[in-house]
């Protein structure tokens, strides 16, 4: 979940066309000045849906045309306006804060069985469900941690389509503030869940947001990037439960049949 603040007074300053933007994570907040109106857009900037909200931590002298706060589903890679404020006092004020979260809200996941993501020769199973080191929020309850060799191909376990990939890391280690800097790829199924490959080795992304992927194709290497002890593959299966992502209990198979993960 990401949150992106726009600034306050400074934007009635601004003159009419010109733009501030607050940009990290699934999605942007874009404030443009159109006459005396300041006009609120978000910019999703995944390849798949996104749900936001829109809300006004200071709204003093103006008005606006929408009842805040207010959540939306973007499209992929849409840009699309969320409220217009009109000032109707001198000095108006405005502050806004966009929130985003990756899927739709509330869609059902089918009962799928997951191809195991990495060579089935060469891996351990490290933290599995309830992990107690990193796996007890509920964005990750339900991971599963598949230890392995710097660089060892990682696949796709499911058919989908790449909602996200980041590539730009290279730092990995225990100290707790490296947990949003992991290489991941994001991949979004036809029942709306979403799988996640994270701490994939720097350089060693190979998809791009919109591309399609099939069962067992190589969408990466595993890597040791962001909040790690060592080279592993972390995967989970996701859903978006109304504005924060929830993971979900899944099946795996492995060489020697169902990996043994408590639920």
């Amino acid at each position: 979940m990401i949150r992106a603040t726009g600034l306050a007074a400074m934007l009635l300053a601004l003159a009419p066309g010109m733009v501030r933007a607050q940009s990290s994570g699934p999605a942007d907040l874009v404030i443009v000045r159109q006459g005396r109106d300041v006009v609120a857009y978000a910019h999703n900037r995944l390849g798949g849906p996104v749900e936001v909200e829109l809300v006004a931590t200071e709204l003093s002298g103006m008005d606006s045309d929408v009842a805040l706060p207010l959540r939306r589903v973007l499209p992929a890679h849409q840009r699309v306006p969320l409220a217009r404020l009109t000032p109707h006092a001198a000095g108006g004020r405005q502050a806004l804060q966009l929130t985003a979260t990756p899927g739709e809200p509330y869609r059902v996941a089918r009962d799928v069985v997951y191809s195991l993501p990495v060579d089935e020769a060469r891996f351990e199973l490290g933290q599995g469900f309830h992990g107690g080191f990193s796996h007890q929020d509920e964005a990750n309850r339900y991971a599963v941690d598949l230890i392995v060799a710097e660089g060892t191909p990682v696949l796709a376990a499911r058919d989908g389509v790449v909602m996200q990939a980041t590539a730009g890391f290279r730092e990995g280690g225990t100290d707790p503030s490296l947990a949003d800097r992991a290489n991941q790829i994001r991949v979004l199924h036809e029942d709306g869940s979403m799988a996640l490959y994270a701490h994939l080795q720097e350089g060693a992304v190979y998809v791009r947001p919109g591309d399609k992927v099939t069962l067992g194709q190589v969408i990466g290497r595993a890597g040791s990037t962001g909040f790690s002890t060592g080279p592993h593959l972390h995967f989970a299966v996701q859903l978006n439960g109304g504005m924060r992502l929830v993971s979900i209990p899944f099946r795996m198979i492995g060489p020697e049949g169902f990996l043994p993960l408590r639920r």
